[in-house]
């Protein structure tokens, strides 16, 4: 995480260390509010996420002081849009005609704000959205690059490792995929054939042979 810190700053930092301690897609990172994240249990609750699902995911210990930063620096930028009478955040499922101030509310804020107003595709109307995808895809890469790593590396690739690293500690396949928020459980189990390739227990049998040339 250090690179990515170097590459990009403590946002980019946390960011990357979420995904990769929790298994969260981007945009389901991305779009998290702060009602969400519940720190007594160390979950987070991911509201439709891929095929419109809910589930709950872990919310790593390590991440505790990281994570209170964040909000800390998100309540800042709520009360400043609070202070100035902008609009609320979009809200999702029609339910900014049901509860028109509810955008307005802290519970509803998002976890990593854009540092940016926008206007709203749909309504147009100029509001916080969360941060851009784009932004932590860029950081990454310019950290892959300054660390002098040789494979591709993109965002999912925390996701992977995340998943790769549950089964290795022997977390059973239903559970992985529960956290994964896999439709299939044929997904999650592309990751125990990686584990098979990967792990090494199988000589080849050039390794057995004495072998120069």
């Amino acid at each position: 995480m250090n690179s990515a810190a170097a590459a990009g700053g403590p946002l980019e930092c946390r960011l990357a260390a979420l995904l990769y301690g929790s298994g969260l897609r981007l945009r389901e990172t991305l779009g998290l509010r702060v009602k969400d994240m519940d720190f007594d249990r160390h979950a987070i609750v991911v509201r439709s996420g891929k095929g419109d699902k809910d589930r709950v995911v872990m919310l790593p210990k390590a991440l505790l002081p990281q994570l209170q930063a964040q909000l800390a620096h998100a309540r800042a930028v709520w009360g400043q849009d609070r202070a100035s009478g902008r609009s609320g955040v979009f809200l999702p499922h029609a339910l900014e005609r049901k509860y028109p101030r509810a955008g307005e509310s802290w519970a509803w804020f998002w976890v990593f704000p854009s540092p940016k107003l926008s206007a709203d595709p749909q309504t147009h109307v100029e509001r916080r959205h969360h941060l851009f995808e784009d932004r932590l895809n860029r950081q990454l890469k310019k950290a892959v690059a300054q660390a002098g790593i040789a494979k591709h590396v993109s965002v999912h690739t925390l996701r992977h490792s995340f998943a790769t690293q549950l089964l290795q500690a022997g977390t059973d396949i239903r559970t992985a995929q529960e956290l994964l928020g896999h439709s299939d459980v044929s997904t999650t189990m592309i990751y125990t054939h990686v584990l098979k390739v990967a792990a090494g227990g199988t000589l080849s049998p050039l390794d057995a042979m004495a072998l120069g040339c």
